[in-house]
């Protein structure tokens, strides 16, 4: 049992060092606002308006919003805008095979993606989906006219790219190249995208250079307030896509807390329990 607890455990552990190996962007992590009811209402209605139309939410039915602080009256008024029922699912009308005729690939359910998005010990699906909904940028080469640095290539535009504001996004690429004698030199393409999605690419010759191959990138925005106030919903968001993921976890720590204070206090009576029993025999 003790040798496949510990292979248990070496498991995780590899999973979870090669889920960092493969990932490549570092996840910034997201406010904790899991407990905010406030942030959480936010989060639904940012859902309902920008993600619902692409996204289902199968396993959620409107009415659980309820457990939010929600009344049945504020969901019908600002969350419905169809003929769904307040104890519908959170589905769409799109088909799977329309999302991929029009995307590329089906949009996927978002009803677990925070727990689907999870690492052991790591950062938590909250932190990806937080860094990854501010990791667009315009790309003028791209089918959608967006790209992502989280995930390069994504089918996906920037749907909340009004609540962003105009932003620019810098990548500056180290590598080694081959001239016409091919013979290799090492270069620094810089890559700038403004906020229309064009690129302007400058290369720098880098002579006596004994470095590794790296790519770096920047973010600069026009308008720092407007980005400031877009972090906040977007962080708003995540914290709602965690609770949606498993809205009874807030219940589930709750009571974790009040168990370990049991077995603590269970623990102290074993042992002068134990220690009463013995002290004669000894």
């Amino acid at each position: 049992m003790i040798k496949k607890l510990l292979g248990a455990l070496a498991l995780s552990l590899t999973c979870t060092l090669t889920f960092a190996a493969e990932g490549g962007v570092h996840l910034d992590r997201a406010p904790d606002r899991i407990t905010d009811l406030a942030a959480l209402q936010n989060g639904a209605k940012l859902f309902v308006n920008y993600c619902l139309n692409c996204h289902s939410a199968s396993s959620m039915r409107y009415n659980k919003l309820m457990d939010l602080g929600l009344t049945e009256a504020e969901i019908k008024k600002n969350l419905l805008f169809s003929r769904d029922k307040v104890g519908d699912l959170m589905t769409i009308s799109m088909t799977p095979e329309d999302g991929k005729k029009w995307f590329g690939a089906a949009p996927p359910d978002l009803s677990v993606i925070a727990r689907a998005k999870n690492s052991n010990f790591g950062p938590s699906g909250v932190d990806y989906i937080y860094t990854y909904l501010r990791s667009f940028y315009r790309d003028s080469t791209k089918k959608t006219g967006w790209d992502n640095t989280v995930f390069p290539s994504v089918a996906m535009p920037n749907v909340l790219w009004q609540l962003e504001g105009p932003r620019s996004y810098t990548r500056v690429q180290v590598h080694e190249v081959s001239d016409d004698k091919g013979a290799a030199h090492w270069t620094r393409t810089t890559t700038v995208f403004d906020d229309s999605g064009i690129p302007t690419v400058k290369n720098e010759a880098m002579p006596g250079y004994e470095g590794e191959s790296s790519v770096s990138g920047r973010f600069d925005s026009a308008d720092a307030k407007t980005f400031s106030q877009f972090e906040s919903n977007v962080a708003d968001l995540s914290n709602f896509l965690g609770w949606m993921a498993e809205p009874g976890q807030l219940i589930r720590k709750q009571i974790g807390v009040w168990v370990m204070l049991f077995l603590f206090l269970f623990l102290f009576v074993a042992i002068r329990m134990n220690h009463a029993y013995w002290k004669h025999v000894r």
